[in-house]
């Protein structure tokens, strides 16, 4: 293929800011129920610009104001396995008192833009549409079929997006074998003369969990030692100060690997120095890596009682459990071994662990289009100790990658952004996104 082929468009550089902007205008918080207001306007904005350039994209409602948006790429090979490109279009909710910028204005200010989903995930929905768009323009079909997907509710798990378009529309996915979605293909920088980009090609199982002890209901004065608030409390004590062993799985260990040459010196899972010294170089990002060497269960939330002089029959807790792929089994044994015969333990929510090799095609082309636009990028694979919609599509058979491309000035806290206040994503890091998405593209 040509260079001037493979070059990307001027419309997908030129549109990705605005389409950004709009996407975050559209409130689509999401509550963890059916409350969330704009889950549906996002569908119909995206079916509206796909449409626009000769797209028939299809909505798919889950249940009311819960939609999706669906649209498959016709491409010059139709007889190869297809690619899917998915992002989510739900967000996290915001508090517009805490923020310098109003979380659903927009606005662009000290050369990024502002708005709750600008890093999580509109950004690469923003990138997907620019690119889409000028390719359907200017006429230049993709090697093979692509099926877009913009899904709602992964922030709650997926249920009403991801799942129930793989659980009841599975042939929307014909042939698809292998997708990209979020965090991953950020820039980490060494030095001026090395970027790292992570690429995610794992990410850890969840086990949501509601904990309930049962005991002796009574007045408060008297004596009991049937106290469920004591026996909760006290286990739940013992979950938060548990300290997992350390698990090093193919995908940590990869990482690992190329942080050391990036560092000069081996880094030694096992000691706990060298990875203090490690989490400390990598700065923000050791956020979103920095769990992925051991399991954790985080207790969230305590409920119990009603009243200051009745002991309650019951207490109940929440807990956020995350496995390594491979040790699920070995994970809820030890929940149950430290937690004890007395509390009852029952999943909210529960996922799939995912891992993938950091290898074939697919990964070539994510380092041959950094590369074209930032000669010093290097691709390494990491572990996100999160979940995304990956986990729904390696249901069918799919090899998930988290590759949104973001070229990210050194001092950006980017993983403070995911979920936090004045989430904010660099104007020029879109575009940067827009261009690597584009040659990403032509390459697979």
């Amino acid at each position: 293929m040509s260079e001037a082929k493979r070059a990307p468009g001027p419309g997908a550089e030129s549109e990705v800011v605005d389409l950004c902007r709009d996407l975050i205008r559209i409130d689509t918080s999401n509550y963890g129920d059916h409350s969330g207001p704009g889950e549906r306007v996002a569908a119909e904005y995206v079916a509206e610009k796909l449409a626009e350039v000769g797209l028939e994209p299809q909505i798919f409602e889950s249940h009311k104001g819960r939609a999706s948006t669906v649209a498959r790429i016709e491409g010059e090979d139709p007889s190869r396995p297809a690619l899917l490109i998915h992002g989510h279009t739900d967000v996290v909710p915001a508090n517009a008192a805490d923020w310098t910028y109003d979380p659903f204005s927009g606005e662009i200010a000290d050369g990024c833009v502002w708005g709750r989903g600008a890093v999580d995930m509109k950004d690469m929905d923003a990138m997907t549409l620019a690119v889409v768009r000028d390719r359907m323009r200017s006429g230049r079909k993709p090697p093979r079929d692509i099926v877009l997907a913009f899904l709602a509710d992964e922030e709650a798990g997926g249920t009403y997006g991801a799942r129930h378009l793989v659980d009841n529309h599975p042939e929307l996915f014909e042939g698809v074998t292998e997708a990209i979605g979020e965090v991953g293909g950020f820039s980490f920088t060494v030095n001026d003369d090395l970027r790292l980009y992570l690429v995610e090609t794992a990410e850890k199982g969840m086990h949501w969990m509601k904990l309930t002890v049962d005991g002796t209901a009574g007045h408060g004065s008297m004596t009991n030692n049937d106290n469920a608030v004591t026996e909760l409390a006290e286990a739940v004590g013992r979950l938060g100060r548990y300290q997992w062993p350390v698990r090093v799985t193919d995908t940590v260990r990869a990482f690992l690997d190329e942080l050391s040459r990036a560092f000069g010196r081996r880094l030694d899972p096992e000691n706990p120095k060298d990875m203090e010294e490690a989490l400390a170089r990598l700065g923000g990002v050791s956020k979103l890596i920095g769990a992925t060497l051991r399991n954790s269960a985080a207790p969230t939330q305590l409920d119990a009682g009603y009243k200051v002089n009745v002991i309650p029959g019951q207490a109940t807790a929440r807990v956020d459990g995350r496995f390594l792929p491979g040790t699920e089994e070995e994970f809820l044994a030890t929940l149950d071994k430290i937690l004890g015969p007395r509390v009852k333990r029952e999943d909210i929510h529960a996922d799939i662990a995912v891992e993938t090799t950091f290898d074939g095609p697919l990964v070539d082309a994510m380092q041959t289009a950094l590369r074209a636009e930032d000669p010093a990028a290097q691709t390494v694979p990491y572990m996100l100790s999160g979940g995304t919609d990956a986990k729904s599509f390696e249901r069918l058979g799919i090899r998930c990658f988290g590759f949104a491309p973001l070229k990210l000035p050194p001092e950006l806290d980017f993983a403070g952004m995911f979920h936090g206040v004045d989430e904010r994503v660099p104007v020029e890091g879109l575009k940067f996104g827009a261009r690597v998405l584009d040659r990403f593209i032509d390459q697979v």
